[in-house]
């Protein structure tokens, strides 16, 4: 994993299971990128990769991974194909990047989407009430308000940025097709491997996952969340319809816009 990869246009591989998570991102992360990766996963976790909103497996890695690339389940490979015979069965998944990669602040998508996916069944207006998430976006909120008064650009900077957004998941073009599983069956995190944009892969994060821009999580009991905040942040849920939304059944699309209606409004997840 720490080694750099040479120019290549096609991949095909059988690889180790334990390093899918980081080396599908390390791929994906490679430039110029590459035309197609035809690779070999363990079964389950292949599933993960393909899960569709509503699915079981649907989870921060089917989504992060899609917004990155079009992937689709080729073939099962049983068990009994190899010998000796291993405990798990496997798959063969197609990855195709994007091309261009997606327009939009990769911190900021996956701050939401972990965010998000931490309770995958609870509607987002419940994750959003939480004192500990409305801290930390309250935080972020007054340092992004901050700098706003010496950048008179700011704002016009912010709604170039949510119409990126918003033209990004309203393209049919694209292609961008976009569970219980998570909660009860966590991956262990790991970085995706994509540079300054640190988005992370997979699992739950029972802390709310918002984090300040100094990368800590707000104490408990040491700041109150102002009333204004908080209806500014309820509003953009409402106004949106995505109040009673769960994040186990939304697409990339319904991501895609909440995220822009959030920075339309200066609020930020990284």
């Amino acid at each position: 994993m720490r080694v750099e990869l040479p120019y290549f246009d096609l991949c095909v591989a059988n690889i180790p299971y334990n390093i899918s998570s980081p080396l599908t991102f390390k791929l994906l992360a490679h430039r110029p990128a590459f035309r197609a990766a035809i690779i070999m996963y363990q079964h389950e976790f292949a599933m993960r990769l393909v899960a569709r909103p509503g699915d079981t497996l649907y989870s921060r890695l089917a989504i992060n991974t899609q917004l990155l690339a079009r992937v689709s389940h080729l073939l099962k490979v049983g068990r009994n194909n190899f010998r000796p015979p291993p405990k798990v069965d496997s798959s063969v998944v197609r990855i195709e990047p994007r091309h261009p990669p997606p327009p939009i602040p990769l911190l900021e998508w996956d701050g939401l989407v972990r965010l998000a996916f931490g309770r995958k069944n609870k509607t987002l207006g419940a994750a959003f009430r939480t004192s500990r998430t409305l801290q930390a976006l309250e935080q972020n909120y007054i340092t992004s308000q901050a700098l706003a008064l010496g950048d008179s650009s700011r704002s016009s900077q912010q709604q170039q940025r949510a119409a990126s957004i918003t033209a990004l998941g309203s393209n049919e073009a694209s292609g961008m097709d976009i569970s219980d599983a998570e909660e009860n069956n966590p991956d262990p995190e790991l970085d995706m491997g994509l540079g300054t944009s640190g988005m992370a892969v997979d699992g739950p994060d029972d802390t709310a996952a918002a984090v300040t821009e100094s990368g800590t999580y707000p104490r408990k009991g040491k700041s109150k969340v102002s009333a204004e905040f908080k209806e500014l942040v309820m509003g953009v849920l409402i106004k949106g319809g995505y109040e009673q939304m769960r994040p186990a059944k939304m697409t990339q699309d319904d991501f895609l816009q909440l995220l822009a209606n959030f920075n339309a409004a200066g609020i930020h997840f990284s």
